[in-house]
């Protein structure tokens, strides 16, 4: 069900400067979507920024709305009943997501597949036999519709049951363009979901994010043939911080293609190779199998102190300053800030949220931030 509120939702989702986390710390201090929009422009001036933020038009993102509709998709809203609930614990869950498929199908569970795009005929078709298998024991097999392990894996799973793709571009640019065919028969038994709007190209910077919610679907993550720096150990590591199982297929250790595969397999995911060696290790829920340890440590609460009240001008300009200074292009944890910052939870946070609104820093999963390079102003 759309909520009444879908339109706000939309535009602030779509405003410059808000990314997930930060719409949800704001829907959180401000209680609606509409009131957070009310107050950008003050909270983007109070960070650093002369210009107010851009933000769509309510006419915009009606017709965007309408255009989705118009493909035989819809919009899905973080905190509403039809969003997935397993990605909806993501720390930056997407707040809208465009999605073209059965929503009766996250009621089931989801297992990911994911690896080289230029994989071995082996590799392939031994991600197309467990995605096979897999959609036959009634899971979906989630992967990124990219070619290799990924289109193997939307095959194999469509042969037997449901797959979901989740695409780094908008619903009506498929990529690469020789699996078109195949995203229209994953939105015909599944579903695909894309965090961009449509005409989005899809660009090298969309695919960690679209990444994430391939691991925020799923329990687990089955990683077949994976270099040691690829799209592939990102979802993998990004299924850890998730608190989700990780799966891997060992392959030869004089293929690149298996060297990131088997580095995982050494620092204690499940080796793969049968359906069976994935049932055994797959957890009820998130969180509650072996990958559990290996979470990275949960977001503080103290933003939940900035909800009713903000901090005197004064001591947000003194937070800032102090926070700027200890903040490089490399991400430090908020609690690090905490220690060295001498400044309240509940200022730092109010801080942190300004500039991340006023273009200056990121907020990330794993209760991280980062400087963003380059001046605030557009």
């Amino acid at each position: 069900m759309t909520p009444p509120d879908a339109l706000e939702r939309l535009r602030l989702a779509r405003s410059e400067g808000v990314g997930p986390i930060a719409y949800r710390r704001l829907v959180r201090r401000y209680g609606s979507a509409g009131a957070a929009l009310d107050v950008l422009p003050r909270l983007a001036r109070a960070g650093g920024r002369m210009a107010p933020p851009r933000v769509p038009s309510a006419r915009a993102v009606a017709r965007e709305i309408e255009a989705v509709a118009a493909r035989g998709a819809r919009h899905l809203f973080l905190d509403t009943e039809d969003y997935p609930p397993l990605l909806a614990l993501l720390e930056d869950a997407p707040p809208v997501l465009a999605f073209a498929g059965d929503p009766a199908l996250f009621a089931r569970p989801a297992v990911a597949i994911v690896g080289a795009r230029n994989a071995s005929l082996n590799g392939r078709r031994l991600a197309a036999e467990l995605a096979e298998a897999l959609a036959g024991a009634g899971y979906v097999v989630v992967s990124g519709l990219a070619r290799g392990i990924d289109a193997a894996a939307h095959e194999g799973a469509l042969r037997a049951g449901a797959t979901f793709a989740a695409i780094a571009g908008g619903l009506d640019r498929p990529y690469p363009p020789e699996n078109a065919a195949l995203q229209a028969r994953i939105s015909a038994a599944g579903g695909v979901f894309a965090e961009a709007p449509l005409g989005t190209a899809p660009q090298a910077r969309h695919f960690p994010r679209r990444n994430r919610i391939i691991a925020g679907l799923a329990l687990g993550c089955v990683v077949v043939e994976a270099a040691l720096r690829s799209g592939s150990l990102i979802t993998a590591r990004l299924a850890i911080e998730a608190g989700r199982e990780i799966f891997a297929a060992p392959g030869s250790p004089r293929d690149p293609r298996s060297q990131g595969s088997n580095h995982l397999i050494r620092q204690g995911a499940h080796l793969t190779e049968t359906l069976a060696d994935i049932l055994d290790h797959l957890p009820p829920s998130p969180g509650t199998g072996r990958a559990g340890g290996w979470r990275q440590p949960a977001a503080i609460a103290a933003f939940a102190a900035t909800r009713d009240a903000d901090p005197a001008p004064a001591a947000e300009d003194r937070g800032h300053a102090a926070i700027l200074a200890l903040l490089g292009p490399a991400p430090i944890a908020v609690d690090d800030i905490l220690r060295y910052c001498q400044l309240s939870p509940a200022v730092v946070m109010a801080a942190l949220l300004e500039l991340e609104i006023a273009g200056r820093v990121e907020t990330l999963p794993g209760n991280r931030v980062a400087l963003i390079a380059g001046p605030a102003e557009p």
